[in-house]
């Protein structure tokens, strides 16, 4: 008789945690019940256990109490320093494992035609994504019981450890389908002998499809075209598909914003509901709110900007109590009012997450009625807001705050570079009457604010953003890098004293909420730059927890020296990315103990549910948030963390595209660049002038045998002692551009530098002189 599977602690209906059955089962272990186990049982216990892998349930599982519960603390936190585990909101993960509950995208099938699918967030230094097998029974799905999936849907998912020595490490259960592609995806047209022909798909992690001769309509070889996959295509083989329009030529730069669109899954078409319900909304009416027409609010953006979702005022605070005080007030955009729960617009809403912004376009979260009409805070017209008036201290020390419903009618437009030039000496007929008494007290405050920020010392990273300026046909016509003018500063302070009121009010209430949450860098990060700053002559100092400020110290003394830009880099790269989670950690990146967004609902869902929060608490009125949506509040910040990622994934393909399209005619010329990262295939070099990088494979770099360095961030000449470090500034030519892939090869010119003896033991990576032949051009790094 076969013996049945020994259970390990935590699985499914082993009793851990109680006494009896489990007690026994951690015996026939070697495992003390109550005592803290060994290192190596910990680890095999989190990475078989993802759902039970809090400090919390671990306790529980191992029949933890009183003092062991504070040794396994001190024990799990050591695996987090020694690298062997990493945080991810309160549970804790082995490094490459995926959480208990993730999106997944279901991307193919595999040999037996079960749904194949990959984490749609995953971090970059972490290698390839996992795969995931998808269980669904059928049984189920007749019963009404899981949702069904299909390729090319976007799924949230139970994770569990596979049990197969082969196959995908991870199996799932669907939760929730959160979006449905509907058969739709885009790709270039290869004709085949024949008739009919094959869809090329444009993204990596996509699959060729087969298109039948009747399929084929109007698209021609080469064509970029949208396709309608059939969900009937059997469990076996390539999918099928029907052409259902012809984009165009894929090298039309038009196209480009379209191919991001398509291969991160972007929904960018209203259902004709969300439509209808856009355009039966009526203007809000003063239920419940506070008649503030008369404050001189305005709204301060970018001058191309076509919805303005955030406003501001600015006075000396009156009060005795409070000499040489300020009062700043935030207005913003009452979107609660027009798109409620459960909603066809806030369906829509949740299944994109947030606005995509691209150089020639905007995917927008609501649809114009609501997003450019009703809910923008247009100059000179009734519009419903939430305002928080906030009150400083002379130090900038906010004294206290209150939420308000209003009616508001904004009193100006201005354009960033308008409000500076007033404050500037230069105003305009606009700006001019409204000068002494609007705009100085609005930048009396940001200077009293400022001091509070100051003594806050939040990260200070200079990474300027660039702009690509398009021509009136949709091509490129330069790259631009906007001033950083006090007047951007200005409203971001206030935008970020607006959402730390939100937080703080919620918390008050003990109402539940989504917080932005930023975390302190790992400790793996924090040896890698440790070591990087070592080679330059700077330091990062060990133990302790690291601060804002400590990263802050380091960039100060970089400044105008030959490793101002290297520095800024590398200390970006040590950042832990942020999110979204009802569970607060705080935000490092701002040095805040409590933050959640709440300026700009227009744009972002997170913010929208803040503000729905607000509205409830307070007793604001209709539109506050419901008991649904405060249980699935895990599910719905995993997702919207997920649609962030995805949409500036998107916003990033689309450059690079873009900009290898506008350098495709140029291939052969000679550019002046900066080595912006170091690996051991080769060299990424930015060219600033484009906002732009390619890559330099290190079989072109010459006849030496180049060593990788990591401390130093090089490619040093194992005979020659010369090579290249991150930041040196280099003479390249370009030699090759794919649009279509947005990669630039380059070939360099410069000669290298003498380079430093490495500090550690080197990564050695050979290669052959002269390029490779039958190699294409690696992808732009992600």
């Amino acid at each position: 008789m076969s013996k049945a599977p020994r259970k390990t602690p935590g699985s499914a209906g082993d009793g851990f945690g109680r006494t009896g059955r489990g007690k026994k089962v951690l015996e026939s272990q070697g495992i003390i019940h109550g005592e803290v186990p060994p290192r190596d049982v910990l680890l095999k216990f989190i990475a078989e256990h993802p759902d039970q892998a809090s400090k919390r349930e671990i306790a529980k599982a191992f029949g933890l109490k009183g003092e062991a519960r504070i040794v396994l603390k001190a024990l799990l936190k050591e695996l987090e320093t020694d690298g062997m585990l990493h945080k991810s909101r309160k549970s804790l993960m082995r490094p490459g494992g995926l959480p208990p509950v993730t999106v997944l995208d279901i991307t193919t099938r595999d040999k037996d035609g079960g749904l194949i699918g990959r984490p749609a967030e995953w971090p970059e230094d972490q290698g390839a994504a996992p795969a995931v097998s998808i269980r669904q029974s059928s049984a189920d799905r007749h019963k009404g019981k899981t949702p069904v999936g299909g390729i090319g849907d976007r799924v949230l998912a139970k994770i569990f450890p596979s049990k197969e020595v082969a196959g995908p490490p991870y199996t799932a259960r669907i939760i929730k389908l959160i979006d449905r592609r509907q058969g739709a995806s885009l790709g270039v047209f290869k004709e085949t002998p024949g008739g009919g022909g094959r869809l090329m798909p444009i993204e990596r992690r996509g699959d060729e499809m087969v298109i039948d001769p009747d399929g084929v309509g109007d698209a021609k070889d080469g064509d970029l075209v949208e396709v309608e996959t059939s969900r009937n295509s059997g469990r076996y083989g390539l999918p099928r598909a029907k052409v259902l329009s012809v984009v165009g030529s894929v090298a039309s730069e038009k196209a480009i914003s379209m191919i991001a669109i398509h291969a991160h899954g972007i929904p960018h078409i209203f259902p004709q509901d969300v439509l209808a319900a856009a355009d039966e909304a009526k203007p809000a009416t003063m239920s419940h709110r506070e008649d503030w027409r008369k404050l001189p609010l305005i709204t301060i953006d970018p001058a191309d900007a076509k919805d303005h979702d955030d406003a501001v005022y600015a006075e000396l605070d009156p009060s005795p109590d409070n000499p040489d005080g300020v009062i700043v007030t935030v207005a913003i955009a009452d979107v609660s009012w027009y798109v409620r729960s459960g909603s066809a617009l806030d369906r829509e809403a949740m299944k994109r997450g947030n606005s995509v912004y691209f150089p020639d376009r905007v995917v927008p979260m609501l649809p114009e009625r609501i997003s450019n009409d009703l809910c923008s805070l247009k100059e000179g017209v009734d519009r419903p807001a939430l305002a928080v008036r906030m009150v400083f201290s002379k130090e900038g020390r906010k004294a206290s705050h209150t939420f308000h419903r209003i009616m508001m009618k904004s009193a100006a437009k201005l354009s960033y570079q308008q409000a500076q030039a007033a404050i500037d000496g230069n105003p305009d007929d606009k700006t001019g009457p409204m000068l002494e008494p609007i705009l100085k007290p609005l930048w009396h405050a940001y200077e009293v604010m400022k001091i509070g920020r100051d003594r806050r010392q939040p990260l200070e990273l200079d990474m300027p953003e660039r702009k690509i300026i398009l021509k009136a046909d949709g091509t490129v016509d330069r790259v631009h890098i906007p001033d950083r003018l006090d007047a951007h500063k200005l409203i971001e302070e206030m935008m970020i004293q607006a959402n730390v009121c939100a937080a703080e009010t919620l918390e008050v209430k003990k109402q539940r909420l989504v917080y932005r949450v930023h975390d302190a860098p790992t400790i793996a990060k924090q040896e890698v730059l440790r070591e990087f700053l070592n080679t330059i002559g700077f330091s990062l100092a060990k133990g302790g927890q690291v601060r804002a400020n400590s990263f802050n110290g380091i960039l100060a003394r970089a400044l105008d020296t030959p490793h101002q830009i290297m520095v800024n880099e590398m200390v970006l790269r040590s950042q832990s990315q942020a999110i979204y989670s009802p569970e607060n950690i705080g935000h490092f990146g701002l040095n805040l103990m409590k933050y959640a967004h709440f300026t700009s609902p227009i744009r972002r869902y997170a913010d929208l549910i803040v503000h729905r929060a607000l509205v409830g608490s307070l007793g604001f009125g209709e539109g506050g948030i419901t008991p649904q949506e405060e249980a699935t509040l895990d599910n719905i910040a995993a997702e919207i963390s997920t649609f962030e990622r995805r949409a500036m994934a998107a916003e990033r393909d689309t450059v690079n595209r873009l900009i290898a399209h506008h350098l495709s005619q140029r291939v052969g010329e000679e550019f002046e660049g900066r080595v912006g990262g170091v690996t051991k295939a080769g060299l990424f070099v930015a060219l600033p002038q484009f906002g732009a990088d390619g890559f330099v494979p290190i079989s072109t770099l010459g006849t030496d045998y180049y060593i990788y360095d990591e401390a130093h961030q090089a490619l040093t000449g194992e005979k020659t002692g010369l090579g290249y470090q991150l930041g040196d500034t280099v003479k390249v030519r370009l030699a090759e551009a794919v649009p279509l892939a947005g990669a630039l090869r380059f070939e360099i010119l410069s000669d290298g530098k003498k380079m430093p003896t490495a500090t550690r033991s080197f990564h050695k990576t050979t290669r052959r002189s002269g390029p490779t032949p039958g190699t294409r051009p690696p992808r732009r790094r992600r």
